[in-house]
């Protein structure tokens, strides 16, 4: 009988580390890719003053909270804790557009900076599930015919 192995967390996070140093990811390109994005938000038509609505002179701190987002989603180093979607409930304005535009932006960011192509589609892979859960989550209407406003 073949007895299979548990991994420890310690053991599957030094994985997730190792696969994401194969595809040149690590805590500077986390940084530089949050900053990049959000130069970019800053200075979109349409994402910009929403996000200046919420976070006003407060940009640092959503910064780094950002990178520690991002870092456990690719490094798993247990950074971020947070509940993004409350935060989000409370946007006024918000429809689904916003999250195309974000996916976009966010995806041209990747394609400018990403250190390689597994790296662009691992992260685009990850924003593209969150944008679509957040659109579920603050779109979906049952009583609706069919049920949700165009999630694209």
């Amino acid at each position: 009988m073949t007895e299979k192995r548990q991994r420890s967390a310690e053991e599957r996070i030094a994985d997730k580390q190792a696969e994401a140093a194969a595809m040149g990811v690590d805590e500077a390109y986390v940084s530089h890719l949050v900053d990049e994005f959000y130069n970019r938000v800053r200075a979109n038509e349409q994402l910009g003053p929403i996000f200046e609505g919420a976070i006003g002179d407060h940009w640092a701190p959503h910064l780094s909270t950002m990178k520690d987002f991002w870092s456990s989603m690719v490094l798993s180093t247990g950074r971020y804790d947070g509940r993004p979607l409350p935060k989000h409930m409370k946007l006024e304005g918000l429809t689904p557009q916003h999250f195309e535009t974000w996916l976009e932006l966010f995806y041209q960011t990747l394609k400018d900076t990403a250190p390689s192509q597994e790296a662009e589609d691992w992260f685009i892979d990850r924003a593209v599930r969150i944008a679509k859960s957040f659109q579920l989550s603050l779109f979906y209407r049952p009583e609706l015919r069919g049920g949700v406003v165009d999630v694209g």
